[in-house]
């Protein structure tokens, strides 16, 4: 038994390349070339942005769709994607600023449809108190293809260095956050949404290990419920992460630490937060200097939830995370 227990925790070997060297040229192009469109961009989220915006005056009145960047995959015998933002139309140095990042990673998808639902449902509440800025889809090659890395099999989420960003997504969008940002008032809040899923085990853990040439880490559990990852390399502002998990427990279930104490293999702070340093990463929610961040983690696997209720959860903690920093 001890055995099962020990094969079934073990990473799976991936089919690509050589153990204990780092992909080539090679090896990155037989990547792609089994990776296969399963959804649409353009329909989920250009055409769905078009939509909301037509059937609600009162958002088209205080926002507006912003092309920010426009990405050219030609050269890999893929597709171009134009990237788009929903900024508030009055940007006020009086009011300070807040940033709401989804699909970072595409294949999260209540981190795409959840910035999409807010936009949709919270925007005009949020607009006369603060500056806004969404990017519901910043990696849509990912998105489309269900996939964790860009089309260079690059991370976007280790990528958010401003001195020298490391892929094409992750410059645009902090060009596009950094120069809006600049006309209203100083950053506040910066909630980037993302999804834990049973295929970081499956796909893309063992993906990585194979494309860095590197042995597995030691095997985490995927946690079943909601967590957030807090920035560690900022002041500590753990009522800020509390609020977080309270107004989202009103919504879908806390994941709960292990046996160690731990989520994802990290020592928990306190129910469903664990900290990461955020900007040694260059995470997305690492960029902007908001004294408040987060880095939402929702669990679309478990069969405790639905992606309905994923995506509230995600609205959920970006509205919590905005009543907290403008309370205190």
């Amino acid at each position: 038994n001890v055995m099962a227990v020990a094969a079934a925790r073990a990473f799976p070997v991936y089919p690509i390349g050589t153990k204990g060297q780092p992909w080539g040229t090679a090896e990155r192009d037989q990547w792609r070339s089994l990776q296969t469109k399963k959804r649409s961009y353009v329909t989920d989220v250009v055409n769905e942005l078009q939509s909301i915006f037509s059937k609600d005056a009162a958002l088209a009145a205080v926002a507006e769709i912003t092309p920010y960047g426009h990405l050219d995959y030609t050269n890999l015998g893929l597709s171009t994607y134009d990237l788009f933002a929903v900024k508030s139309k009055d940007f006020s140095k009086d009011r300070r600023t807040v940033v709401v990042t989804g699909g970072v990673h595409g294949y999260e998808t209540s981190g795409v449809h959840g910035a999409l639902l807010f936009i949709r449902e919270k925007f005009v509440q949020y607009a006369p108190k603060v500056n806004l800025i969404v990017l519901p889809c910043i990696t849509p090659w990912a998105y489309e293809t269900i996939n964790r890395w860009n089309p260079e099999a690059v991370d976007p989420n280790r990528s958010f260095d401003p001195a020298a960003p490391k892929c094409q997504e992750a410059g645009f969008a902090m060009k596009f956050v950094l120069e809006t940002g600049a006309a209203g008032g100083d950053f506040l809040v910066h909630t980037d949404l993302h999804e834990t899923t049973d295929t970081d085990n499956s796909e893309f853990c063992p993906a990585k290990f194979a494309r860095d040439g590197t042995d597995p880490e030691p095997w985490s559990e995927i946690p079943d419920g909601f967590y957030v990852v807090a920035d560690s390399s900022r002041p500590m502002q753990m009522g800020f992460y509390e609020a977080q998990i309270a107004a989202v427990r009103k919504v879908t279930h806390i994941a709960p630490a292990d046996e160690n104490g731990c989520l994802i293999g990290d020592k928990i702070i306190g129910d469903g937060i664990v900290p990461y340093p955020c900007i040694d990463l260059h995470l997305c929610a690492s960029f902007t200097p908001s004294p408040y961040v987060t880095t939402t983690e929702v669990y679309p696997d478990s069969p405790k939830t639905n992606a309905d209720e994923c995506n509230r959860a995600q609205v959920a903690c970006v509205e919590a995370c905005i009543d907290y920093a403008l309370a205190h």
